[in-house]
């Protein structure tokens, strides 16, 4: 018989009206028994009651440590979390607990499961047939979707089908016919797990705009930020006229701050060997995103600089593929 744990940290799937909005309780023995099945032993624990807005990096913590204790216990976990920051956590956690044994899986839901056209009990029933698989990974259950942990983003604030699965296809999807994998997408991997909960939250995410002021670099850093991510434009575009970003990403750079250099565009990577723009990033000694999400990007520098202040070792975490975050077919 299988055994499935089921952990919540909160969110809207557990949420109930109040005088002012929708705020979570615990509500773990409540999904236990959605999932009730004579094959299969369930068992809950509630470990946060939080809206995933006041998820933070102490949370990620906490969350890393359960899982990683729990790993050798059940056959599969399913975390419920709050949808608004549920890509961040499901992408640090990647970072954190490395090479998990057993399917761990997020969901949460766009509506409470209290109420009557809830979407939380399809998104439960998605993430325990994952659960149950025994394919090992960390994993983001939505709308009948399984996506990796580290490639999952909000996409949609309101709807059903509120998650995407960025540059990479879906690993498994929900139809009539069952619970398909995909399972040529996955790399063998015989490591053991292991938990790291080294991070420097020090991290800023920037987007830039025609109007940004590249000074705000240097006040960053005078702030105590230890690293940035730069949201550019297209496949890596950043101004050097007037506004001059390459010179402040270069002393920033001198100053051994990390600066990784993104797209703000959602699909497809980054490419800073096509333009002129981007040549000069890659001069400045700008580190690229490539296909990385966003929340991978920031998360992933959190995780790199919480082993390393070192710019070259920095690089080389940020490029190595841990857990399918990033396409490994670049060059350098």
């Amino acid at each position: 018989m299988k055994k499935i744990l089921i952990l919540t940290t909160g969110g809207t799937i557990s949420s109930v009206p109040s005088e002012e909005g929708l705020i979570p309780k615990d509500s773990h023995t409540v999904l236990k028994t959605i999932l009730e099945d004579k094959e299969t032993r369930i068992e809950s624990e509630g470990i946060l009651v939080l809206d995933s807005s006041n998820i933070q990096p102490e949370e990620w913590k906490i969350i890393a440590a359960k899982l990683y204790e729990n790993l050798k216990y059940f056959d599969g976990i399913i975390i419920t979390h709050g949808t608004d920051t549920m890509s961040y956590t499901a992408s640090m956690i990647t970072f954190m607990l490395q090479n998990p044994s057993i399917p761990i899986v997020f969901t949460g839901s766009q509506l409470p499961l209290s109420h009557p056209l809830t979407d939380a009990i399809d998104n439960l029933r998605c993430a325990f047939a994952m659960a149950k698989s025994g394919i090992p990974g960390i994993f983001l259950a939505f709308n009948r979707k399984i996506m990796f942990g580290s490639r999952s983003v909000k996409a949609r604030t309101s709807s059903f089908d509120a998650f995407e699965s960025i540059n990479l296809h879906p690993l498994g999807r929900v139809s009539a016919t069952g619970l398909k994998i995909h399972k040529e997408m996955l790399h063998e991997n015989k490591k053991e797990p292991k938990l790291n909960l080294n991070i420097n939250t020090n991290v800023f995410l920037l987007k830039i705009t025609p109007t940004t002021n590249p000074s705000i670099i240097s006040l960053l850093i005078s702030s105590g930020i230890e690293g940035i991510v730069i949201e550019a434009y297209g496949a890596g575009g950043i101004s050097y006229i007037r506004r001059d970003f390459i010179k402040e990403i270069k002393l920033a750079i001198k100053k051994e701050i990390p600066i990784v250099v993104s797209s703000q565009c959602l699909y497809e990577r980054s490419n800073f060997n096509i333009y002129e723009v981007g040549t000069k990033l890659l001069a400045s000694g700008a580190i690229e995103a490539y296909d990385m999400t966003s929340e991978a990007a920031v998360t992933k520098l959190m995780y790199a600089l919480g082993q390393t202040k070192n710019l070259a070792e920095i690089k080389k975490i940020f490029l190595t593929p841990i857990a399918y975050e990033i396409q490994p077919d670049y060059e350098e």
